[in-house]
């Protein structure tokens, strides 16, 4: 089955499950080689005879379909990509990056290594792609990169010089983030992804609650609660995390909710479907960046006392706003303890003040 796609190409609604089931589909195959190029274009590798020296990678394919905001399949996505459980650290890689960097209308075409190479990498040949020549040889990586520059900028200038891109039109949807762009300015929310949540876990027909938690919780490790499916309850708080990257108003209780992930009671759930109820009333709200505003830095911070049940720490609170756009903030419990309310705001501050000079720094390189 097809689907036409806001650039009027057709595309599969079905995510294969094996390499067999892909390739009986144009759509998919094409997507296969759409990648495979990215490799010879930016010459990755080099196809060299198997030894019984070489520790050779196995690799697999993995197949998904991309959506915009509405749900609507846009693009079939093929990735070759190394079967994790055949890698051991130290052993067939030290450290491995997969970045992607698009601002509005681009996107890097393929993943690729970050760092120099400095061992002999060997990977199996592309499932239903192998030569057909040299059916048992193996691919070397020989790709050496080293993304030096300290600002986002300068690295996407070099990716810009250095990689095929994808001229994809006005960024609308983006990593679950939903962006409307206007003249007054820009809308930035998860309401798609804030749906799927609720839908996963069950909560879609839920109450709403107009705060995302009760003024009187205090919530501790609670030995004698009723345990809960941990499997179930990290997932729901890795969800919730992920949200927080558009919505800071429920900062605060995720990262509360998250310190039990080890040993979850029914408590502990209890305050997380909280927070799915108030999303459920709130699933609309996001980040609002009004084109026209001042341009200054501005700070705020405040913390609570002793608020942890278990070590007594404090936890900070800060935000900071660049003119009236909010552009960063975070909830975090102190590193150590504070002997009074007045220390535990200056604990607070001070990484606000930190965090500050850190933005007023990368602002001025931009410059």
């Amino acid at each position: 089955m097809a689907n036409l796609c806001n650039h009027t190409t057709f595309v599969s609604k079905v995510e294969p499950q094996s390499v067999c089931e892909a390739l009986k589909d144009e759509h998919w195959t094409t997507a296969m080689h759409e990648e495979l190029n990215q490799f010879v274009r930016n010459e990755v590798w080099t196809l060299v005879p198997k030894t019984t020296q070489m520790n050779v990678i196995r690799t697999k394919w993995v197949f998904r379909n991309k959506s915009d905001d509405s749900g609507i399949f846009t693009r079939n996505k093929a990735r070759f990509v190394a079967k994790g459980y055949n890698q051991a650290e130290g052993i067939d890689y030290d450290e491995t990056f997969a970045p992607v960097a698009r601002l509005e209308v681009m996107d890097v075409k393929s993943a690729f290594l970050n760092g120099f190479v400095n061992e002999e990498i060997y990977v199996s040949q592309p499932p239903g792609f192998e030569d057909h020549k040299y059916p048992e040889h193996v691919y070397k990586m020989t790709l050496f990169l080293a993304l030096l520059m300290q600002t986002f900028v300068k690295i996407f200038s070099k990716l810009c010089r250095g990689f095929k891109m994808s001229m994809m039109g006005e960024l609308s949807f983006f990593l679950s983030l939903q962006v409307k762009q206007s003249r007054e300015g820009i809308f930035v929310c998860q309401s798609k992804y804030c749906k799927d949540i609720l839908k996963k876990f069950e909560m879609e027909a839920c109450k709403v609650a107009a705060t995302p938690m009760s003024t009187n919780c205090y919530l501790g490790v609670d030995e004698a609660g009723l345990e809960v499916n941990q499997s179930m309850y990290k997932g729901l708080i890795g969800s919730l995390l992920y949200l927080t990257a558009s919505r800071p108003d429920i900062m605060f209780v995720v990262c509360l909710c998250a310190r039990f992930q080890s040993c979850p009671k029914e408590s502990h759930l209890k305050v997380a479907k909280r927070i799915l109820k108030y999303l459920k009333g709130t699933i609309s709200m996001g980040l609002w960046y009004p084109s026209h505003s001042l341009i200054h830095l501005v700070g705020y911070s405040d913390s609570d006392f002793a608020g942890c049940k278990l070590d007594r720490k404090s936890t900070s609170g800060t935000c900071h706003l660049l003119g009236s756009s909010l552009i960063s903030w975070h909830s975090k419990k102190q590193a150590r303890v504070a002997l009074s309310t007045a220390e535990a705001e200056y604990i607070a501050a001070g990484s606000c003040c930190a965090r500050i000079c850190g933005s007023r720094n990368n602002l001025k390189t931009l410059d």
